[in-house]
């Protein structure tokens, strides 16, 4: 929209009450243009305030024609809905809900409307607006509203008292309805659902009405209808937040969450309307409310704002099973080492058999797409066959261990709070290096047996000659394989957000239940088989999701880049090293003497750390936003592990 050129004697001029819809919605967002100007500063928006207010006050004729223009404007918009409802979304749907929000940012909205809402976003559309309007002072208020101000009505209320109670009436409907949804009472605590804290909410919200519309009232009934109404809100408060100690046990969705904030923010609603009702300053109030309104259109307007209210919870709940499994993967004492290195070998093992199968698939000449899902199958049963015999792979801990390590930071207070985190963190240095350690030390020996053997047995190399050459080639460190193996990082704390969230699913849906009861289950299974199903999928369904889908986007992805043209592949450190080990093998004892390998191997270990480092940065700062941790000094932090480091670089290392 093109902005105005006028003047203060220019909007006067122009102002018409008897104009068309839009022109008269025009003038308004023009003036509001007028009040921030081209550079906008607080102080110069109350000061451009006061020149209008003074200007109307010494104009009677154009006094008039504003006090006709506001008349027309009330009676035209509907201010009940505005305050109201303004910056509650309709849908409880969040796709639907960023469609929406993308609708506002793509097509724009005409000011011809009787939409109060569509219009206050017209008018105030940036965050300085609710600076400026914050920064009005009572009296400049009410004088603004001596300005406005419509005829009383019969009962002796004046049109914004009456259009404040019918919001709050408006607001106690939605809190009510919400408040009896199954998804929410089913999960409320005992005690809330036996003090009934809704029913009773419309009923205090009419008292108050007739305390407030009664000619006589008294402002002491008022006022203890009043606190009534704060006394049952905080009471749905708290009914509402006591479903949040059911999630924690039995998980969280995207959907019970909108409605969880929605209903917070009603009742947040109701409390700033009632203190602009009942104030005695209240034009200040009304100043506060108008500005909260603006800041709340932005947030309403906003996609990135509502993904990251809506997510957060949930990736509380993500890092929070994360965490659980994670410190399973930290080891602390000589035994616990000496175990994951045993754990890492065995995994390393199995990774040398699926490196051969690897190249067993891509002699089969299938297409781009076949070939990646034939290879998202091969690791994908590895990683579960790994997780079945309990073995482990290096790369897919830090992803798990992230969240673990942000939960302790949340009790960092003192210098010796701050030394324990510094064990841990290199208790967690050191599980990765005997994890990858175990990995690596196994699968280049087994793949290069491996090859050997199957070259014995059918009297042909795995790999010929160019190829074996060209797999080193990919794999060199003078090549975009750095790059590749950042990428796999953030393939692998993918992988963990799935586990988190499958988790979350499985036990939001009581699939376990499910499985141990349902009728038509457990004849199918019959009762002590549905039973070991039920456990063994409810200990084991994070794994088996972060495994599968990480073995898929291994083999995918690169299909899918392809096919774009991207040319992006995939550097996992335990594949690449059985890689070098097959192309050894098919190559022979001489390309010991060529560049092409030690490039390859020195790629190893940058291999290692971009895929753990990066999906351990990616994962520790999910979890630090989902445990709220914030006020960490980081330098006390990082100084006290450089100090460590120095004294005892080992400890890094080795138990």
């Amino acid at each position: 929209m093109k902005k105005s050129t006028l003047d203060l004697p220019g909007l006067l001029a122009s102002l018409d009450p008897g104009a068309g819809l839009a022109q008269r919605h025009l003038w308004l967002i023009h003036l509001a243009e007028w009040i921030r100007a081209a550079e906008p500063s607080v102080e110069g928006a109350v000061q451009r305030v006061k020149q209008i207010v003074e200007a109307f006050e010494a104009d009677p004729e154009a006094l008039a024609r504003l006090r006709r223009w506001s008349q027309t404007l009330m009676e035209t918009v509907d201010i009940t809905a505005l305050l109201a409802d303004f910056g509650f979304a309709p849908r409880t749907a969040m796709a639907s809900e960023v469609a929406e929000r993308l609708r506002y940012k793509l097509l724009p909205s005409t000011p011809e409307t009787e939409d109060a809402s569509e219009l206050f976003m017209l008018v105030f559309p940036e965050r300085f607006d609710a600076r400026w309007l914050h920064a009005l002072d009572s009296q400049l208020m009410a004088r603004i509203t001596t300005l406005l101000t419509p005829q009383q009505l019969e009962e002796g209320v004046s049109f914004w008292e009456r259009n404040l109670l019918d919001a709050i009436t408006y607001c106690a409907g939605q809190i009510l309805s919400t408040g009896f949804a199954p998804e929410l009472r089913l999960r409320m605590s005992e005690q809330a659902r036996e003090e009934k804290p809704f029913h009773a909410l419309i009923h205090d919200v009419e008292n108050l009405r007739v305390e407030v519309m009664l000619p006589l009232r008294t402002t002491d009934r008022r006022d203890a209808a009043a606190a009534q109404l704060r006394e049952r809100l905080e009471a749905c408060r708290a009914a509402v937040s006591s479903v949040y100690s059911y999630v924690e046990a039995e998980g969280i969705s995207v959907g019970l969450i909108f409605r969880l904030r929605q209903v917070r923010a009603r009742i947040l609603r109701i409390r700033r309307l009632l203190d602009c009702l009942l104030a005695e300053d209240r034009a200040y109030e009304t100043s506060e409310l108008l500005s909260n309104l603006v800041a709340v259109g932005i947030e309403r307007r906003s996609v990135r704002a509502l993904m990251s209210t809506n997510s957060s919870l949930l990736a509380a709940k993500v890092a929070e099973r994360s965490a659980e499994t994670g410190e399973h993967y930290i080891t602390r004492d000589g035994s616990e080492y000496r175990k994951m290195v045993a754990k890492a070998a065995g995994g390393g093992l199995v990774m040398a058999f699926t490196t051969l199968a690897k190249f067993a698939l891509y002699a089969l000449g299938l297409s781009v797409f076949w070939s990646g899902l034939a290879a998202g199958f091969n690791y994908a049963i590895s990683f579960v066959l790994i997780q079945m015999l309990h073995f482990t792979v290096a790369t897919k801990q830090p992803a798990m261990t992230a969240p673990a390590m942000a939960a302790k930071l949340k009790d960092i207070q003192s210098d010796g709070s701050i030394q324990e985190f510094v064990d841990e963190v290199a208790h967690l240095v050191r599980s990765q290096v005997a994890a990858i350690l175990g990995n690596v030390l196994i699968v280049f020996p087994g793949a290069l047996l491996l090859s050997l053997g199957y070259a014995y047995l059918v009297g042909h190399q795995a790999l010929s000659t160019p190829h074996a050459r060209q797999v080193l080639d990919s794999l060199s460190l003078l090549g975009p394989s750095v790059l590749f193996a950042a990428f796999t990082g953030v393939l692998l704390f993918v992988s963990s957000l799935i586990a988190g969230g499958a988790e979350n699913w499985f036990v939001l849906r009581n699939i376990d239940s499910v499985i141990r009861y349902n009728p038509r289950i457990t004849r199918f299974l019959g009762t002590g088989r549905a039973d070991r199903w039920a456990s063994f999928l409810r200990k084991n369904v994070s794994s088996l999701a972060s495994n599968i889908s990480l073995g898929f986007m291994l083999g995918l992805v690169p299909a899918f880049a392809a096919f774009f043209g991207l040319g992006l592949e995939v550097r996992h450190v335990t594949l690449s090293t059985g890689q070098i080990g097959v192309a050894v093998a098919s190559l022979g004892w001489e390309v010991l003497h060529d560049d092409l390998l030690w490039w390859a191997v020195a790629m190893l270990p940058f291999n290692a750390a971009l895929n753990v480092g990066v999906s351990f940065y990616l994962a520790f700062r999910v979890a630090l936003r989902a445990h709220n941790v914030s006020g960490v000094d980081r330098s006390r932090i990082y100084k006290a592990i450089r100090q460590r480091f120095w004294r005892r670089p080992l400890s890094f290392f080795w138990p």
